[in-house]
């Protein structure tokens, strides 16, 4: 893609982002359903579709027969894995990246375990991972790189990571003067939030809250397609809401959090804690003991909903996370949150509980396409 200029130039290359954004959605489509869908003149996409099939970007699939007279429609498919982003998930001693094409189909991905604590070693381990992404895939539009944390994305710092026990880090100057390709700072959570309104196919247009549960708890509220992170990047952080005020010490230095309720690490305590050496790998032999602890959680979890459907009033809630198979824990979900919020908006709010967990380097190398995406100013 061009560069963006002034006037026509700019206006072109929009265009350009509308069509890519469309067929992306469509997978399948013509050239004179982009028009219809855009409102953009035949013209003006054909110039367009004739660049990207000059480019190799796009097939076209053939004619359409159509009822009525005329010229049949010609139906044209982006080739997914011309256009690649990739993403990479930093967690407490690991490194996690997928390499996926233009529709989130995952290419490549690879996991290891290595120090996270020392920002410095991490960073240059970080760019080393960078280049090697760039030279085994040409076609990368960018990279996404994701923290636990408090993230400024503008700047690309991550401010504070109680996970990692970074404070005040600049990630983006190294990265930025090292790596020949477009970048993204994220938190993790974040980044999967993006995913779960596509997979979902949720409307874009409304608001929707999604909760990760895993060695901690994170929120972020995706408002309008894009994630909404606050004055000081900690919205949708629910995991630090005070639920127990004389409750277990946080990972943040706080009492009582939701995290120390919800998180798998809180389950695997409760669990200790009810039967010596019960743990969730071999609860199985204890599903009473199994069910009070889940049932406790989602009350937890559900109260803590509760405020989240009065004070932001998303269209759906996203609920991520291994407890989701054992029916005492959604239903418990299901009722506190009913119990906690007016009638009028829990009816109007849509509770979904995933089945398969979100992978965050998916969300991130998403979060590189919509980068791409979007127009330019």
């Amino acid at each position: 893609m061009k560069a963006a200029g002034k006037g026509p130039a700019l206006l072109r290359l929009n265009n350009l982002k509308r069509v890519m954004t469309q067929l992306r959605s469509t997978r399948i489509t013509s050239r004179q359903d982009l028009a219809l869908a855009l409102e953009l003149s035949k013209n003006t996409v054909s110039l367009i579709v004739d660049d990207l099939l000059e480019q190799g970007l796009i097939n076209e699939l053939g004619p359409v027969s159509v009822a009525s007279a005329g010229r049949p429609k010609i139906e044209i498919s982006l080739r997914a894995e011309k256009l690649k982003s990739a993403g990479i998930m930093v967690e407490r001693q690991a490194i996690h990246w997928r390499v996926c094409d233009y529709f989130s189909q995952v290419i490549a991905e690879q996991t290891w375990r290595t120090e996270t604590r020392d920002p410095e070693h991490l960073l240059h381990e970080l760019v080393e991972v960078c280049q090697t992404l760039h030279a085994a895939h040409p076609e990368l539009l960018g990279v996404a790189i994701g923290f636990p944390g408090i993230i400024d994305p503008v700047r690309g710092w991550v401010h504070f990571s109680a996970h990692l026990g970074w404070q005040d880090v600049d990630v983006m100057t190294l990265l930025h003067r090292e790596v020949p390709l477009p970048l993204r700072i994220m938190n993790n959570v974040k980044a999967a939030a993006l995913l779960s309104v596509q997979q979902l196919e949720l409307d874009k247009s409304q608001s929707h809250f999604y909760l990760r549960i895993s060695e901690g708890l994170g929120g972020a509220l995706v408002e309008q397609g894009e994630v909404f992170t606050g004055s000081s990047w900690t919205a949708g952080e629910i995991g630090h809401l005070t639920i127990q005020p004389n409750g277990e010490r946080c990972s943040c230095g706080r009492l009582g959090c939701l995290e120390t309720l919800v998180s798998k690490p809180a389950i695997q305590q409760q669990l200790a804690k009810r039967k010596s050496g019960l743990r969730w790998q071999n609860c199985e032999s204890e599903p009473e003991i199994v069910n009070e602890v889940m049932k406790q959680a989602g009350t937890h979890l559900g109260n803590a909903l509760s405020q989240v459907m009065q004070l932001v009033n998303p269209a759906s809630i996203i609920i991520d996370g291994p407890w989701n198979a054992q029916p005492a824990f959604v239903l418990a979900v299901q009722q506190a949150a009913q119990a906690g919020a007016l009638a009028f908006t829990f009816a109007h709010t849509a509770l979904h509980f995933l089945p398969l967990r979100i992978d965050p380097a998916n969300g991130l190398a998403l979060a590189v396409i919509e980068q791409y995406e979007r127009p330019s100013q």
